[in-house]
């Protein structure tokens, strides 16, 4: 009989679960995208029913259930911090104390009690699975190593903070992790970048991402201040925070007034006009984290001998510091969890059941191809690179809809669709990017992780200089300042960017090709800040930042072959193998999941076109219907 294991994230942000049968992911989905509100916390009961349903099981078949953290320990860290800064903590106290003690506290009772609901209703108490806790970063570490490539590899996972640990060190070989050494609360890189993410008006745990692509814009001012001040770096990349400067441990906000004297001001309004002085202090900051995360990763290095490196945690996510790394580090190869947040938590605590608690020999099979993945010539060329496989089958782990389903959906909506077959509607789509149209486009199953990775994305014209500012303000209703990805043909790679290993899952930032960057006159290279958005940089201005970078995603016929198969058509008729791929969902939304979403989400916008499998719409065919604008009120601003 398969061994089946449900893993769960919640109660924090971007609650998650994934299933695992004989070690094998089967699925795995974030809530956020059943519930439509974005980061959703809750207990995942929509995407662990999904997660039963794909696997055709009931939560009583299950073997185990496993949570992603351990509460108690949570617990006494919170305890423990209160009890170090009285009297300073007992606001913070004050607020806390009433939801752990009335909830998580008992989390075990409240998890089993969310466990039976899903269970078929027939009267009789149901007879639950084990239920099984894992540390925070021994989940991540998990879902770093037991879905990597890799047989031996070395372990970083950096984020805010789980149980007590903030930053923590791995050595993983087969089906084992060794734990070497971590790094404690309240000293957090994460809650550190997240600190100038809230003194810069963005939000904590959604918002980092736009710090990073606001950095490029100013200059590293105020790095030494940071450096000086706030961090004490060691050679090793270890580091000591002043608190002095913080708040995160002890009250309702992340910095203090003794933080906003030393940067010149309190935080920024939200929505505010950001300032040239906004744009240094997120250059600064970003400079700082890069260094920390290079000098920690030669340091694992040098401990662990490891030729390969995985990474995990909220801070894996900074694509830029992760492009440092992979070019500059000391590492022959580099892997990162797609869903390197607490999502992906969801999924390594099942990986870490399997293979740690129950001692089974690892897999690096998946589910939609066990034959392939478990072979050890199967591998992914990029630019003359070769890689082997991982186990997330390219991070497409969610749900997929028949064209039953995506026509009874779309009849629903009164929307209006030509069926085409394959041939015909790549050979249509590449003609419409070429034209300049935007182009929503549904495919397969469902990204797992916070990137769109070409199931769920909005595709456009890297070539054209006016799309970047288009895509942003007209279609994703966002920031003007916010770069785009692309998403090139893997066997290109090196035509357009100066690296050369596979970057499937768009969480690497790589400088622009000499070849393809264009001059800038002299009146151009005195502009500053937000004044130097609209200057092209490159022959693909809309995906080249101002400091020619670009967050790659490579393209590979063997895990999403239709994908694939577009921008071949795209390339066939332009000779362009790049296409602009950003997420499907408009600002504070979710990413789409069903046929439903994505049409309510093209006719909210102003996307010109929607392919939904082998279902083409046009705009200007659909009904239209009133729009007052009010819809936006239902998603929170990220």
């Amino acid at each position: 009989m398969a061994i089946t294991i449900l893993g769960i994230s919640a109660y924090y942000h971007d609650s998650a679960a994934a299933l695992v049968r004989d070690g094998q992911i089967v699925a795995a989905a974030q809530e956020e995208r059943f519930t439509r509100k974005k980061f959703d916390a809750a207990f995942p009961a929509h995407a662990a029913r999904w997660c039963l349903n794909e696997a055709d099981l009931a939560v009583t078949d299950l073997d185990y259930v496993v949570f992603y953290d351990k509460p108690f320990l949570k617990f006494e860290r919170l305890l423990e911090t209160y009890l170090a800064f009285v009297p300073r903590g007992l606001r913070s106290f004050a607020t806390a104390m009433p939801i752990w003690l009335k909830e998580k506290l008992y989390l075990k009772t409240v998890l089993r009690d969310e466990l039976a609901a899903l269970a078929p209703a027939n009267g009789q108490k149901p007879k639950l699975p084990p239920l099984l806790f894992n540390e925070h970063h021994r989940s991540h570490a998990a879902s770093a190593f037991f879905a990597s490539p890799f047989d031996q590899a070395a372990v970083l996972c950096l984020d805010g903070v789980g149980e007590w640990a903030t930053s923590s060190v791995w050595l993983g070989e087969g089906n084992r992790l060794t734990p070497l050494w971590e790094i404690q609360f309240p000293h957090s890189l994460g809650l550190l970048y997240s600190a100038f993410t809230a003194y810069c008006g963005f939000k904590v745990n959604s918002g980092e991402y736009k710090l990073m692509g606001l950095a490029p814009y100013g200059e590293p001012t105020y790095a030494e201040r940071i450096r000086s001040r706030l961090i004490d770096i060691k050679d090793d990349g270890t580091f000591r925070l002043d608190m002095a400067y913080f708040n995160y441990a002890t009250g309702l906000t992340m910095t203090n007034a003794r933080f906003h004297e030393e940067f010149g001001g309190p935080p920024r309004t939200p929505e505010t006009p950001l300032t040239q002085r906004h744009m240094d202090l997120a250059r600064s900051i970003q400079v700082v984290t890069e260094d920390v995360v290079l000098r920690l990763g030669r340091t694992v290095h040098a401990e662990t001998g490891a030729k390969n490196l995985c990474l995990a945690g909220g801070v894996a996510l900074n694509c830029v510091a992760n492009g440092r790394l992979a070019r500059e580090g000391p590492f022959e190869a580099m892997w990162i969890q797609p869903s390197a947040g607490d999502a992906g938590g969801a999924l390594g605590a099942a990986l870490s059941v399997w293979n740690e608690f129950l001692g089974n020999a690892r897999t690096r099979a998946n589910g939609d191809m066990p034959a392939r993945a478990n072979d050890d010539n199967a591998r992914t060329r990029t630019n003359g690179y070769d890689a082997p496989l991982d186990a997330m089958n390219g991070g497409y782990l969610g749900p997929r809809f028949r064209d039953e389903e995506i026509e009874a959906q779309l009849s629903g909506q009164g929307a209006v669709w030509t069926w085409l077959d394959d041939d015909v509607l790549f050979s249509r789509l590449a003609a419409l990017l070429d034209q300049g149209h935007v182009l929503g486009w549904m495919q397969g199953r469902m990204e797992f992780g916070p990137r769109a990775l070409g199931a769920r994305s909005i595709l456009g014209d890297a070539r054209s200089p006016k799309m970047q500012s288009l895509m942003n303000l007209k279609i994703k209703y966002r920031e003007s300042f916010r770069p785009f990805a692309p998403a090139v043909l893997a066997e290109r790679l090196g035509d357009y960017f100066e690296f050369d290993r596979p970057s499937p899952y768009m969480l690497l930032t790589v400088p622009v090709g000499q070849a393809i960057r264009l001059a800038m006159s002299e009146e151009q290279q005195a502009l500053s800040g937000l004044e130097r958005l609209n200057v092209p940089r490159s022959q693909i201005p809309a995906v080249t930042h101002v400091d020619y970078s670009a967050r790659i995603q490579t393209v590979h016929a063997e895990t999403n072959p239709r994908f694939w198969r577009l921008l071949k058509a795209f390339e066939a008729r332009t000779g362009c193998g790049v296409l602009i791929n950003t997420s499907f969902n408009v600002r504070g939304e979710p990413i789409v999941c069903s046929p439903e979403d994505a049409y309510r989400c093209f006719m909210r916008t102003e996307m010109d076109y929607l392919a939904i499998g082998n279902y083409l719409l046009a705009r200007a065919d659909q009904p239209q219907h009133p729009d007052d604008g009010r819809w936006r009120d239902e998603f929170e601003l990220d």
